[in-house]
């Protein structure tokens, strides 16, 4: 969930401060501070046999988007772009989709208590659950975007994510304090697909305060320092929650930490089922980048890992620049593709309620023709 993704968003959803969510809301808005508050881990609906997905035992291609909106509620926390009505948005998804999406613990805290609130990120388990669909939630992201607003360093993969540094209305835990308290309290969902703990993990080194990618540099222990978080992070949740999947978060184009055969040394961690790709080649290339670190090369990793690579994120700009149709086109012909080299299933970037026509984005909206694409392309059996 790259920065420049989130940007529109962010502005289009400041100036929304103060809306009140259309949709109904089955969720109580009394602040809660208990951390832990679940009931036992339920049976996992979801799981994998070699590369392949599967869903309560059959084999599933999953195609679906990413929704980073969807716990945004602007009366309680900083929001991550536009308000969502929650019954629309699940309500229109076909059966048997899956929605990724940003649970970041910035959106479980009272921007103007401090206290935690978990009442937003509930309305989308709860939404989900009355729809049917299920929900692959990302707990951290990478760039802080929608969350503490940090980069996150080598030494937060070292060290960093074990200590406490609260942000005034971001954040009140440490992220492995987090990680324990959002399983705690959603394992027992019954629409639960799995756990993502960093979107896009990369455990880089800023440059004198600039963490643009051209600033940073990478570490020559990159690998071992993130294949040492995702053990240890991993370890975490199968302690809490020993049924479901966790998906790696990888970018995969050849980011510091895995790039090349770091890939797959990352990978083959015991506390990782299912790899990621994330696609934003703007083209018609179904297999995009080159020998090194394209989409070929890790779905060839993932068959010798025995693990299925979902691409999670596809991302294809339309609007000013390319028409809805066309894009759904082009983005029908990477899934063929991808599909047919070994891919585990799809996600668009990204659904928003307020899509901008006049502008050239990655915008999805509630009419957007992929949402029939996503329909055709599900299977399961």
């Amino acid at each position: 969930m790259a920065t420049a993704r989130l940007v529109a968003a962010l502005l289009l959803g400041t100036a929304l401060t103060g809306c009140v969510e259309r949709g109904p809301d089955s969720v109580p808005r009394t602040p809660s501070t208990e951390t832990v508050m679940s009931a036992p881990s339920a049976e996992a609906v979801v799981g994998r046999s070699d590369t392949t997905l599967l869903l309560r035992g059959r084999p599933w291609w999953p195609a679906g988007f990413n929704a980073p909106q969807l716990a945004t509620k602007w009366a309680i926390n900083i929001g991550c772009g536009a308000q969502v009505d929650l019954d629309d948005y699940f309500g229109k998804l076909p059966p048997n989709a899956l929605t990724r999406v940003g649970i970041f613990q910035a959106l479980a805290v009272d921007k103007s208590t401090g206290r935690l609130d978990f009442s937003a990120a509930d309305a989308v388990f709860a939404a989900a659950q009355r729809h049917g669909q299920l929900i692959l939630p990302v707990l951290v992201p990478q760039n802080g975007d929608c969350d503490d607003q940090v980069f996150k360093q080598r030494q937060w993969y070292v060290r960093g994510w074990t200590e406490t540094t609260p942000v005034p209305g971001r954040t009140v835990l440490s992220t492995r304090d987090w990680i324990i308290a959002a399983v705690n309290r959603w394992r027992s969902s019954p629409v639960l697909a799995g756990w993502e703990v960093v979107g896009e993990p990369e455990p880089s080194l800023c440059g004198a305060g600039n963490c643009s990618e051209r600033a940073r540099s990478c570490p020559r222990d990159a690998a071992a320092v993130l294949r040492r978080f995702m053990d240890e992070s991993g370890a975490l949740i199968r302690s809490l929650d020993p049924h479901r999947l966790i998906f790696a978060g990888f970018i995969g184009g050849g980011q510091c930490g895995t790039a090349g055969t770091d890939f797959a040394d990352v990978g083959m961690s015991p506390q990782i089922d299912v790899l990621e790709y994330h696609d934003y080649s703007d083209d018609d290339v179904a297999l995009p980048g080159d020998q090194r670190d394209g989409l070929a090369t890790r779905l060839r990793q993932a068959r010798a890992l025995g693990k299925p690579l979902l691409v999670a994120e596809i991302g294809m700009h339309a609007g000013s620049c390319r028409s809805l149709a066309e894009r759904r086109d082009s983005i029908g012909a990477s899934l063929s593709g991808q599909r047919a080299a070994g891919s585990a299933g799809a996600l668009i970037w990204a659904f928003v309620p307020d899509p901008r026509p006049e502008e050239c984005t990655f915008d999805v909206g509630p009419d957007d023709p992929l949402w029939s694409l996503v329909a055709e392309r599900i299977t399961l059996g």
